[in-house]
């Protein structure tokens, strides 16, 4: 944990320019960074894997990462996120298992926040913790439009490289 005092005015704004923070006060966005865990994971380690188990969420400090989705026994690259982006959040709202793989293409830092940091800020704001609940979904609702869109296209490739023409 980050411990209280610890958090930095980096991490602060950090938060502070994400959606899914919109309208959060700074004493929440502290709260929030004073019970976070700072996570290391070096190039071609993965946050998580695909269908692991999820209790958490992270915001992304430094590094970049790729969101890869199993598909036809490969692994596809989604999307790369960078400092600033949040990843994980899916499992928080659906309390179930992770979506896709997230896997550093550098070395990274980031914020983890837990189902249980979350919990105490329930307990301690439930206006605040009401708000990045609709700010996560909204978020979450977005994000699956350009995948698909990539998505869609890589099976009209692979119709036209098999030479049926159909949509």
């Amino acid at each position: 944990m980050r411990g209280v005092g610890v958090m930095s005015s980096t991490s602060l704004e950090l938060l502070q320019a994400m959606p899914i923070f919109g309208a959060i006060s700074d004493d929440t966005l502290a709260f929030l960074l004073e019970r976070a865990n700072d996570v290391n994971v070096t190039k071609d380690d993965f946050f998580f894997r695909e269908n692991d188990q999820g209790a958490s969420m992270f915001v992304l400090e430094e590094g970049r990462v790729a969101v890869l989705k199993s598909w036809v026994g490969q692994s596809k690259n989604l999307a790369y996120l960078n400092k600033g982006d949040c990843f994980g959040e899916m499992a928080l709202i659906e309390m179930g298992a992770r979506s896709a793989s997230i896997q550093a293409t550098e070395d990274c830092t980031a914020i983890e926040l837990s189902i249980d940091n979350l919990h105490e800020l329930y307990q301690h704001d439930l206006e605040q913790f009401t708000v990045i609940q609709m700010n996560m979904s909204r978020e979450v609702c977005r994000r699956p439009r350009l995948p698909a869109r990539r998505l869609r296209w890589y099976l009209r490739f692979l119709r036209f490289c098999r030479g049926d023409l159909r949509s």
